[in-house]
């Protein structure tokens, strides 16, 4: 009976012990891109570590957020994701973060959820409406002022709009090296699904549908056809 016990015991905890990251064997391991190949995980890149007495205060310092990056005509947004590959020094650390920059009246960062991080988000400058969605559908969402930060759980979908009228910055961080982001908008009409099934739906006409799906860019899918 005992014997049974630890098997029953066995066969739930181990799955569990599977699905989670597994925890550090040492302080920090800057990978060394000029040895071996890389070993791919998922979409990051793994190499050997660098020599720790080889590193530097600099090896763990990023300056690519200080600016805005590229704004978007049709949303007004700029986004500066870094992760592993951008910045080396969060290798292992299950860490990443994120600039966001809203243009004054109206940008929006548009609806969009991480599939493998709860994010935090700081406005650092600006007034922005913000919020997610939980999975029965309830709105969680306020006008954040300077200062004030707002969770975003994993797998919620969530947006960002400016209110102000002045050019708004939120700073994000994520529980994740590697978050993932899917965009709504781009997903649902720059994928190639098939106009039927966004016709029946979302009640749009082809010509509507069309209209998106040259908006939002040429399909990526990888549908066999029957």
């Amino acid at each position: 009976m005992a014997r049974q016990r630890l098997i029953f015991l066995l066969a739930v905890l181990l799955p569990a012990a599977a699905m989670g990251d597994p925890d550090t064997v040492q302080d920090f391991c800057v990978p060394d891109a000029g040895k071996g190949r890389p070993v791919e995980l998922g979409l990051l890149p793994s190499y050997p570590c660098r020599n720790p007495a080889n590193l530097t205060a600099g090896d763990f310092v990023f300056s690519g957020v200080r600016a805005a990056g590229n704004f978007s005509p049709d949303t007004g947004f700029a986004g500066v994701s870094v992760t592993p590959v951008q910045f080396p020094g969060l290798h292992t650390l299950g860490v990443s973060f994120a600039r966001a920059d809203l243009s004054a009246a109206g940008g929006v960062n548009p609806p969009h959820y991480h599939p493998r991080a709860t994010e935090t988000a700081l406005v650092l400058a600006g007034r922005v409406y913000a919020g997610f969605v939980d999975s029965g559908g309830r709105l969680f969402a306020k006008v954040l002022e300077k200062g004030e930060v707002m969770v975003f759980p994993r797998g919620m979908v969530h947006f960002q709009l400016n209110v102000g009228d002045t050019p708004a910055t939120v700073y994000g961080t994520f529980n994740s090296e590697n978050p993932g982001i899917v965009r709504i908008p781009a997903t649902v009409f720059g994928s190639g699904i098939r106009v039927a099934v966004l016709e029946r739906a979302f009640g749009l006409t082809p010509e509507e549908i069309r209209r998106l799906e040259k908006r939002f860019g040429p399909p990526k899918t990888a549908e066999v056809e029957d």
